[in-house]
């Protein structure tokens, strides 16, 4: 039965992954993993660095399961989340390196002081609760697939089959209520 199922069309496997079979997800993974791995490594040079957003691109599959199209080939969107991670983690390096100078000396060890790591890992839980029970469905969906799979507004539009600006709209509604929930959050300054 195991070999017979190892040799199941992709299309078979990704509506079993849909229904949350990590069986069929173990076999997509070991089919993708390689070859995804060397066109992460292509463009960030960096082992590590690679196998973080391959695992990370693997785990948003996963977490995105239930929206997979059998019909689409899982390759392409493979390479779409990884490239929007690589994207966003040369983003981040880029912004890290202009604003050092600017961040105070007893922020840079910020991972290092448990009161400070304990305090973000408080408000990122408390970001995923607004997110999961004060966004509405639509804005939600828009939301997370803006800020955690890093797609662009245009993709956004055309995997929801909506306009970029109603994107644009459901992204405004969420970053409102995301403010509007976290006012008295943050000590004034």
């Amino acid at each position: 039965m195991a070999h017979q199922r190892e040799h199941e069309s992709e299309r078979q496997l990704l509506e079993r992954l849909r229904d949350s079979d990590q069986e069929a997800f173990r076999l997509l993974f070991e089919k993708y993993q390689p070859v995804l791995f060397r066109y992460v490594l292509h463009s960030l040079h960096e082992a590590d660095d690679a196998h973080d957003v391959v695992q990370e691109t693997f785990v948003r599959v996963w977490d995105r399961r239930a929206s997979v199209k059998p019909d689409l080939p899982l390759l392409a969107l493979l390479f779409r989340v990884s490239r929007n991670l690589v994207r966003d983690r040369a983003k981040h390096r880029e912004v890290r390196k202009r604003l050092e100078p600017d961040i105070p000396p007893s922020l840079h060890a910020s991972s290092e002081d448990p009161e400070e790591a304990l305090h973000g890992s408080v408000l990122e839980e408390r970001i995923n609760e607004i997110v999961r029970t004060k966004l509405p469905a639509k804005c939600r969906e828009v939301f997370l697939l803006s800020r955690v799979e890093g797609m662009s507004n245009a993709e956004i539009s055309e995997q929801l089959g909506i306009t970029v600006k109603t994107v644009e709209n459901q992204i405004t509604r969420g970053l409102k209520i995301l403010r509007r929930e976290l006012r008295g959050y943050f000590p004034s300054k």
